[in-house]
């Protein structure tokens, strides 16, 4: 049993992508009983061909008769972790479902661009989506809960990643293409204060078509909004929570002062200008509408932030600042700021990452660096569909090269750490199976990772 190598949890996004795609149009011709897990828990024949769709999609060579075999296996661990945690009481409240499934359709709404192109392609509304996949959603979060259980006191020591990387043959060992590590202290542009009042007062004449004229507050989104994430889905985000969770803190402070449909005062945050209308709130969570407006940069902006961060590239050069303090002293990016300014895989939160998962900006950089060196002063894209300025720092590179435990340490590390999560996984499935009532549909009983549960349940 390989822990995560389709999911020990499955995850109603992937249900939804092929729902978008058609594929549940045949699921009643092909749906029928493949196997129980306690009394009443059921897996479909179409909720497997669904999974086994999804790993083919993203590996067309794949065997299918092996896909189906370990989708299968990993299906009723499901089950059986969450039969488990009923019988821990371990409870999902249904505002953390509510928030799961909010954050779900938001990641399809920013795929399709809106709201409505979603409901269209889907043929059902936002909130049907969400009543037909509530139970899976629950199920998902209480499995994950059991599963962290598990596996929460495993770890792993120096000692068993040198014996793990030692029982793999020399003939076997992968060969891992460059790897680099790179940092960036970012300093935004100051912004000319006559461009600023006119950013503000554009907002304010926003603010009044709307609130005296009732001019409709998601269509002036669509129209005038600087927000690229919000702006084709009339200005919307659902979930937002008090704690905060990413979001300016004078944003949600002035978001949870409103009630439904009344819209804020004029709100400045890093990002600009804002007004914000309340949607929806539930308890500690809210949907809005917001409207930003950014005040424009002059080339003299820009000019301005060059002389600063000239100026922190020589304190650096003259060995006067570290990069982490300097980070801490002068670097205005809080993703970065989070990791001591240094960039980090999206997927993995490794700042040891692939070339070519590095932003195309910075990876041309890095033939023409040296480790320990400083880029000169540059204009970037920050992603958040405006331009800031930054100096990019090379840590450390590595050539292509066959594993070894000196350059690869980290990454054998997790490989071992997961392999002794699925032994633990696997040994708990096995303590548990006797007392779980699972039966397997004979023709899945060719599957030899199956067969266990057929044993127990005689």
């Amino acid at each position: 049993m390989s822990i995560n190598k389709y999911g020990a949890i499955m995850k109603f996004s992937i249900a939804i992508v092929l729902l978008l795609s058609g594929n549940n149009a045949n699921a009643q011709l092909l749906d029928k009983i493949a196997a129980v897990v306690g009394k009443n828990r059921i897996i479909l024949q179409s909720e497997i061909d669904v999974q086994v769709a999804s790993a083919k999609q993203n590996d067309p060579n794949a065997d299918e008769t092996a896909l189906k075999c370990d989708i299968m296996e990993q299906m009723i661990l499901q089950k059986m972790l969450v039969e488990q945690a009923e019988r821990d009481s371990l409870v999902v409240g249904e505002e953390e479902v509510e928030a799961a499934l909010d954050n779900r359709v938001r990641y399809f709404v920013g795929i399709f661009g809106s709201k409505e192109k979603l409901e269209e392609v889907s043929g059902k509304t936002v909130f049907q989506l969400k009543e037909e996949y509530r139970d899976m959603t629950r199920e998902n979060m209480m499995a994950e809960r059991v599963q962290s259980q598990i596996l929460q006191n495993v770890k792993i020591t120096p000692g068993e990643v040198r014996a793990f990387f030692n029982t793999i043959p020399a003939d076997s060992l992968p060969f891992f293409p460059a790897m680099v590590e790179m940092g960036q202290i970012v300093i935004n542009p100051p912004t000319n204060p006559e461009l600023d009042l006119y950013a503000r007062n554009k907002l304010d004449g926003i603010r009044k078509e709307i609130v005296v004229d009732k001019k409709d507050f998601e269509t002036m989104a669509g129209i005038y909004s600087d927000d690229p994430g919000s702006r084709n889905n009339g200005g919307r985000y659902d979930g937002i929570s008090r704690k905060g969770g990413g979001w300016a803190p004078e944003f949600v402070a002035a978001a949870f002062k409103l009630q439904n449909g009344e819209v804020s005062p004029i709100v400045k945050t890093q990002f600009g200008y804002h007004i914000i209308q309340m949607i929806k709130r539930r308890g500690d969570e809210a949907d809005v509408r917001h409207i930003l407006i950014k005040p424009e940069h002059t080339s003299a902006d820009y000019k301005a932030a060059f002389l600063k961060l000239d100026t922190v590239r020589s304190e650096l050069i003259a060995g006067k600042l570290g990069f982490q303090e300097a980070v801490g002293k002068y670097s205005q990016d809080e993703m970065s700021n989070r990791t001591g300014g240094m960039i980090v895989d999206p997927q993995t939160n490794a700042t040891l990452m692939e070339i070519d998962k590095l932003d195309p900006a910075i990876a041309l950089m890095v033939d023409t660096m040296k480790v320990g060196s400083y880029s000169q002063p540059q204009v970037f894209d920050n992603g958040r569909g405006d331009r800031s300025c930054r100096i990019v720092f090379l840590k450390n590179i590595s050539k292509p090269h066959k594993a070894n435990l000196v350059d690869d340490y980290a990454r054998i590390q997790e490989i071992a750490l997961q392999q002794k999560k699925s032994k633990k996984l696997q040994d708990w499935v096995t303590e548990k199976t006797p007392s779980y009532y699972v039966k397997v549909e004979p023709e899945y009983l060719s599957c030899e990772q199956l067969k266990k549960f057929e044993k127990e349940r005689k």
